[in-house]
Parts: C-alpha cells; structure tokens; sequence
C-alpha cells in the first residue's frame, strides 16, 4: 500500500507490492514461493522478513519511549542549564538560542528522517535530543510569562490526547483511508509553510499574527492541535499495517519519530492555546 505520507513512504517494506489494506499479502506467481528453511513455515506469496524479526507493538512501544525519554532529558537539561527567568535583569540570550538552535536542528533533521529512505536510529534520537532542547527552553519562557502551571497542564493534556485518540482509534475502529492521508499531508506542509512564512515576515516587522495570543493566533494552535490528532491516526495506522504486514523490526523506529513529532506538535499547539487563555 503506498502511503502520502512523507515519513511512511520512504518505507519500502510497507509500501511493496501486494499488500492491501491491512499489509496482508496477496497471492503471488507460485513459481516465486519458496519452501523456506527446515522446520521453518512459510505463508503463501509472503515476502519473507529481514534478519532481526519482525516489528512489534512491543518494540514500536520500547523505541517510542526511548525517544520521548531523550525529549524529557534535554528539555529537563535545557531548563536547569540556562538563566533563572526570576530576575528581571537576567540575560535571556543564551535561552532564545537554546530554542533557535534546538528548533532549527531538529527542523532540518526532521526533514532528513522524513525523507531518507532506511530509517537510522541515531539521527532519530539526535533529532529528540534537540527536539527537547527546544521544547526545555520554549517552556521555560512560558512559565516564566504564563505561569500558574501551564507547562504541567500542557504536558498531561498531550498525553491525555494521545490515549484519548489511541481509545478512538480502537474503540471506533477507525480506517485510514488515502483521501485522510492526502488531507492530513497538505495540511502540515501548508502549516509548515505558513509558520515560514510568518517567522519571515516578521523579520521585515510585518506578520499575521498566526504565533500572537489574539484570535489569529487561537485559531492557527486549534487548527494546530486537531492536525496533531489527525497526524496519531495516521501514526497508530502505520503501525498497525505494518505489523500485520511483518516489516522489518528497525522500522519501529520510523513509526517511533513519527509519533515523537505528533507529540511535539500537539504539546506546542495546547502549550500556545492554554498561554493563551491565562493571559491578562
């Protein structure tokens, strides 16, 4: 099944030929059945699986928590490191590049995960390493300006999303279909693009108020938030085909970046959102 989704297309195991809906393999040329080692079965026109067993709930669980837990570490790290926002004289400088270097490291290897072909383990968790860099230093000015506990409510409400759309998801039976895949697709590059565009704009003093705490800015984080929802569907899919689909166990590691961005994506948004609400 080819996906339009940018970090599950580069996956060639779950986008080979033959497999339908739910990654199940199609008959193939009986002349391409093997007969497989002794005392090993073979399913009929199967691709048989690489070397290190196949993906797992299990190992898409392990690999997701070690690359949330790298988040949490230098986010943590990030917020000890750098100035006490307390004093009002302190220098923030070394804060604002904290969050400029994290954001834009781990933007570009987004895009390098997103689009390389084998999937590699260290430059996913290099991109959560710098990903929480970000996220420590972006709290840490939330705090120090919203305060009464907004990063605390941020962060359980993520989560709170996530077992909330992993029960839809279950409960609901959802099916991910390719209209859903292009729709969810458009709309990150097309936030993506947008939020380019403001941060450029308002380096020539002019924007459009999409980060701002008015309406604008309530209204780009709602849409934010949703399309992180709609971007876990997407994730708990992948997941679930290419499991019944047998793809190769590294690839737990692409399904692992994919629901650390959705994450990522949906804490910044309900961050922005609960800033926005607890401001004078």
């Amino acid at each position: 099944m080819q996906s339009n989704n940018p970090v599950f297309r580069r996956s060639e195991e779950f986008n080979r030929p033959g497999a339908n809906a739910y990654g199940t393999q199609t008959y193939a040329d009986p002349s391409t059945w093997g007969t497989g080692a002794a005392g090993q079965e073979q399913e009929f026109g199967r691709t048989p699986v690489a070397t290190g067993g196949p993906m797992t709930i299990d190992s898409v669980v392990q690999k997701t928590g070690i690359s949330l837990g790298v988040v949490i570490v230098f986010a943590a790290l990030t917020w000890m490191l750098t100035p006490n926002l307390d004093d009002a004289n302190v220098d923030i400088g070394p804060l604002i590049g904290a969050v400029t270097i994290g954001s834009l490291g781990a933007f570009v290897l987004s895009m390098v995960n997103s689009f390389k072909r084998n999937i590699s383990p260290a430059l996913v968790l290099a991109f959560c390493a710098l990903e929480g860099v970000a996220l420590g230093g972006l709290s840490k000015l939330f705090d120090a300006q919203f305060g009464d506990g907004i990063v605390t409510q941020a962060v359980i409400g993520t989560f709170a999303a996530f077992a909330g759309t992993l029960a839809a998801y279950k409960v609901l039976n959802i099916k991910v279909g390719n209209k859903f895949r292009t729709f969810v697709t458009a709309a990150v590059f097309g936030m993506v693009a947008l939020s380019v565009l403001e941060l450029v704009l308002g380096m020539f003093g002019s924007e459009f108020g999409l980060f701002g705490f008015g309406a604008m800015g309530l209204l780009f984080a709602v849409a934010g938030l949703v399309l992180g929802v709609f971007m876990l569907i997407m994730d708990f899919d992948f997941v679930e085909q290419g499991v019944a689909n047998r793809i190769p166990e590294r690839e737990s590691w692409r399904a692992a970046f994919a629901m650390t961005v959705s994450l990522v994506w949906i804490y910044t948004n309900l961050l922005r959102i609960l800033a926005i609400f607890n401001q004078d």
